[in-house]
């Protein structure tokens, strides 16, 4: 059974960066593409960033100047640091794997900016 775990989320003061990063129970190559979103309180979840198996890498117009995605296969690892975090960046954060039609997706992981 495919399993997606975050890890990093927590509180950042405006302005600051945060980085998370999402284990996977198996070798992240053998999906499609894996992705991070993120729900905001009220609103629909909605893509952050992604990583198709190779390589090509998509970002959301909002968050792209300030965002990076990357993974490290031999940890079975994907990373997602974003910089300059505001209050528009409050959110939940998932990690996602693809799998043909199959979507598996992490528990999710809280961000909160306040100073």
């Amino acid at each position: 059974q495919v399993q997606l775990v975050e890890y990093g989320g927590g509180l950042v003061q405006p302005g600051g960066s945060l980085r998370l990063s999402c284990a996977a129970s198996e070798n992240i190559f053998n999906f499609n593409s894996m992705a991070w979103y993120r729900q905001a309180p009220g609103k629909q979840r909605e893509l952050v960033a992604s990583i198709n198996v190779g390589g090509k890498i998509n970002y959301a117009d909002s968050v792209k100047c300030r965002v990076t995605i990357s993974r490290d296969g031999t940890k079975n690892t994907v990373w997602l640091q974003m910089s300059s975090r505001s209050t528009e960046d409050r959110a939940v954060d998932y990690c996602n794997a693809q799998l043909l039609r199959v979507i598996y997706w992490g528990q999710g992981t809280q961000v909160t900016v306040s100073s």
